[in-house]
């Protein structure tokens, strides 16, 4: 199971990264879990000084952007 995590605070851009997100994984077909992470102290954990931000299994894919749903599916393999 991969595990997708969302880093921000719940803004409009966060949102649209979630279900961007979700859409890859589901084109896929793959097992995933989706994880929102909005505790800015937490965030701060994975060196992301920007939001939205994306992290695949632990390690940061993506920050500061929206990343459209054919990004996404490039970082989940």
């Amino acid at each position: 199971m991969v595990k997708i995590e969302i880093l921000g605070t719940g803004c409009p851009k966060c949102k649209a990264l979630t279900q961007n997100a979700e859409a890859a994984a589901k084109e896929l077909g793959i097992e995933y879990q989706i994880e929102k992470v909005t505790d800015i102290n937490e965030i701060m954990k994975f060196g992301v000084m920007m939001t939205p931000g994306l992290a695949v299994d632990g390690q940061v894919k993506a920050v500061g952007k929206v990343c459209s749903s054919d990004e996404i599916k490039g970082m989940l393999h």
